[in-house]
């Protein structure tokens, strides 16, 4: 797996990973960035939630379920000092659909505790809940 950044100015960087999809990542106003692309700690949030993600459905789809409807709300609780890391970073996986809760928690269980290699490349607590049908199924996991 390769990525190549280059600078574009200021803050900012553009690139290409070797799947050949493009990015665009930038740096805060009070830094002087310019708001042209994603910020590098909100990617990592988008990294933590597509490998659950995607381990979560492919899970779920090998036991022959799918939701309607899915998606994950992500907060993440950063050190007030530099270098700002995230502490904790908490999920919540939101099903519609006929889905059976035993195995939902199941396959988040799996995605986070086995399957997902952004979480394990942390140092930092995650924390999960879920919701299937606006129910909220359990508080943490």
């Amino acid at each position: 797996m390769e990525a190549t950044l280059n600078w574009s100015g200021n803050v900012a960087f553009s690139g290409a990973a070797s799947s050949g999809h493009e990015i665009k990542i930038d740096g805060a106003e009070k830094i002087g960035g310019q708001n042209s692309g994603v910020r590098p700690m909100e990617l990592l949030l988008y990294s933590v939630a597509g490998c659950t993600g995607i381990n979560v459905i492919w899970i779920l789809k090998k036991m022959r379920l799918e939701p309607t409807s899915f998606h994950m709300e992500l907060k993440g609780d950063r050190t007030e000092e530099p270098p700002n890391n995230f502490i904790n970073i908490h999920i919540h996986y939101a099903f519609e659909g006929e889905l059976p809760k035993q195995k939902v928690a199941r396959a988040i269980q799996l995605a986070n505790d086995k399957y997902c290699s952004v979480t394990h490349s942390l140092n930092t607590k995650i924390t999960v809940s879920y919701s299937i049908n606006g129910v909220q199924e359990t508080k943490s996991m």
